[in-house]
């Protein structure tokens, strides 16, 4: 049977991630490592100046007082039984589209299955509808069983959004744009002291209609594959022919 790693950013015990390992389970062997509490927007972080803690709750059940990356690290170069065959990250209570992808610990943790050579996808699902996530996990369990089968291309991983209603179909996306409000809310503690609450509300999208967040809104799931090399290839072209460079052109 394949070997299975499940971790997520909303914390162990959640309804998404149970949703997950249920529906995975048919599968294959199932292990989750998951934060032991909310990690939320924790993007990439990597824990390098303390020690990590890894409990078991139980039965190939772990939690880790770190972020979802550090999880996906312990689960596969600190594994238990053998190395996973595929990592699902998820189900995220709210969707990772656009330029929420940057600060997804959900996705982050897909990124670095992928970064260890493990094939990976990230599933989340928008608010609404309570907490049922059966329909973003069946979805999920599709998914799985395609990436056991076919794989993925080397350092690539799969960004799965489902709406909050059992979703029209499944459409294959681009990354879209979501334009979000910035604001800070200065506060007082009661001893005088000032602190900040980060927020802000999305406002508008500059998406196509060939993106993300368009399928979700219009009722579909949208798949969307995501690479870990960001070079922009265009920008690549046009900065090599800048004047500084020219001395290095020249040698080369």
């Amino acid at each position: 049977m394949p070997a299975i790693l499940l971790t997520n950013d909303d914390g162990y015990g959640t309804p998404g991630l149970r949703a997950l390992q249920v529906a995975l389970e048919p599968l294959g062997d199932v292990t989750v490592v998951a934060p032991d509490r909310e990690r939320s927007s924790a993007s990439h972080a990597l824990t390098l100046h303390r020690p990590l803690r890894m409990r078991k709750q139980a039965s190939r059940q772990f939690t880790v007082d770190g972020t979802p990356t550090d999880c996906i690290y312990l689960g596969v170069v600190h594994p238990h039984d053998r190395k996973p065959d595929l990592i699902v990250s998820g189900i995220n209570r709210g969707l990772n589209v656009g330029d929420d992808i940057t600060y997804s610990g959900t996705v982050a943790a897909a990124f670095e299955g992928a970064l260890l050579g493990v094939p990976s996808f990230a599933v989340s699902r928008d608010v609404g509808q309570g907490e049922d996530y059966s329909a973003a996990a069946e979805l999920a369990a599709e998914i799985a069983r395609q990436v056991l089968s076919g794989g993925l291309p080397r350092d690539t991983i799969l960004n799965l959004n489902v709406p909050a209603t059992p979703p029209r179909g499944i459409r294959v996306t681009r990354q879209g744009k979501r334009i979000y409000t910035q604001s800070v809310d200065e506060r007082r503690d009661p001893r005088g002291g000032t602190y900040y609450w980060i927020g802000g509300q999305p406002t508008s999208t500059t998406s196509g209609p060939d993106s993300d967040l368009a399928a979700v809104l219009e009722g579909f799931a949208a798949l969307t594959p995501l690479k870990l090399d960001l070079t922009d290839d265009r920008t690549l072209e046009l900065i090599s022919l800048w004047p500084l460079l020219a001395d290095a052109r020249a040698s080369g």
